[in-house]
């Protein structure tokens, strides 16, 4: 659970950059910055109190430690300057991780006023960098801020849309787990935490072979950076999302997975989209190609939960009529194949219900709802 003051910090950040920053997104992406950097620091700091080493800032990099940033004989302009310099360059130091310099690669600060750059550093050492739910929750919040629907068509998806979908659906500790458009990776999130609720003795390696399972694509930039950014802040020492187009490339075609689940973005440009030839369906509408991509990535036992939008059931092209004729040939569970528990259907809204035949409420609910 978010504490109070953790988003009063959050939200003090965002109001000192508005005036510079006005889109919610390049908002978020600069207060992600800001906080790898400085935890980036705390960790060599507190590696040097138990008198190990510093590891990300040394050598030519060492200017740049957060510290020096705040170093009050420094002019309002020298900051900026060292600021700016050291965020842009952070992705070519190869003293950290490639999951860092993967997020600091083509970032840049996108103003030059010393004042504002002053009161948004000063709320940022605010924060102080540990593994805990609690900083996941906060960087949880902090995405919360992004606008309804991006360039590209994307939707943020309703935490408890996320978390419904992720209880029927039901993933396992040893299963795969991938969203081909995953955007700020909160069904990736969610499953793992939904793992995790039901394997509360996990050792240490299985947890570690657990965080293996899952992985995301985006086709957007700045999309895979806070997802990376956002697994990492919930523990995930070495996130697997990619920069991919699910839609055009065909480099992970052969990937198959456990559970799939998606809010794809379902917005085609104009002339539609252009696939490989390697889908079954031909289309050039987003949704069909999506639906048809999670279909067919599936393993024999797999399953997946998807949001379509309503077209996908009535549109009565014939792209839409042959995905329908392919996902009930081939791909929907048959009644006659639920458990002899789902002989009345129980409302989605009603999950509680399913308890008392002793069948799991997600499996229930996936063929009764």
């Amino acid at each position: 659970m978010l504490d109070s003051e953790t988003k009063v910090k959050i939200d003090s950040a965002r109001d000192i950059l508005v005036g510079k920053v006005p889109d919610p997104k390049s908002q978020v992406e600069q207060i992600t910055i800001a906080l790898i950097y400085k935890f980036m620091d705390d960790m060599d700091r507190q590696s040097e109190e138990m008198d190990g080493k510093v590891t990300f800032f040394t050598g030519e990099f060492k200017k740049y430690r957060w510290s020096n940033l705040l170093d009050k004989r420094l002019g309002g302009h020298e900051r900026l300057l060292l600021y700016a310099e050291g965020i842009e360059k952070m992705n070519v130091n190869k003293n950290i991780p490639q999951l860092f310099r993967d997020i600091f690669k083509g970032v840049f600060l996108p103003y030059r006023d010393p004042e504002t750059l002053n009161l948004f550093l000063k709320e940022i050492a605010g924060f102080s960098y540990d593994h805990s739910e609690r900083l996941g929750d906060a960087f949880e919040y902090l995405l919360s801020v992004l606008g309804t629907q991006g360039d590209a068509g994307q939707f943020r998806t309703p935490r408890h849309i996320i978390d419904f979908i992720v209880a029927v659906v039901d993933p396992k500790k040893n299963e795969t787990v991938l969203d081909p458009a995953c955007g700020t990776a909160g069904f990736l999130i969610s499953a793992f935490k939904h793992i995790l609720k039901g394997n509360e003795n996990l050792t240490p390696d299985e947890r570690a072979r657990l965080m293996t399972n899952f992985r995301g694509y985006d086709i957007a930039p700045d999309m895979v950076r806070l997802s990376r950014a956002n697994l990492y802040l919930h523990g995930f020492p070495n996130p697997v999302i990619h920069e991919y187009d699910t839609l055009t490339s065909e480099e992970r075609w052969d990937e198959r997975c456990d559970v799939i689940m998606a809010n794809p973005p379902f917005m085609s440009p104009k002339g539609g989209i252009r696939p490989h030839n390697r889908f079954s369906i031909k289309a050039k509408r987003s949704e069909v190609l999506f639906v048809d991509y999670i279909a067919e990535h599936l393993n024999p036992s797999g399953r997946a939960g998807i949001i379509v939008p309503e077209g996908i059931i009535f549109q009565s092209q014939n792209a839409y009529k042959a995905l329908r004729k392919m996902l009930v040939e081939n791909y929907l569970w048959p009644w006659s194949a639920c458990p002899p528990a789902c002989s009345t259907p129980i409302p989605a809204s009603r999950p509680a219900s399913c308890s008392s035949t002793g069948t799991s409420p997600g499996e229930r609910m996936r063929c009764c709802s």
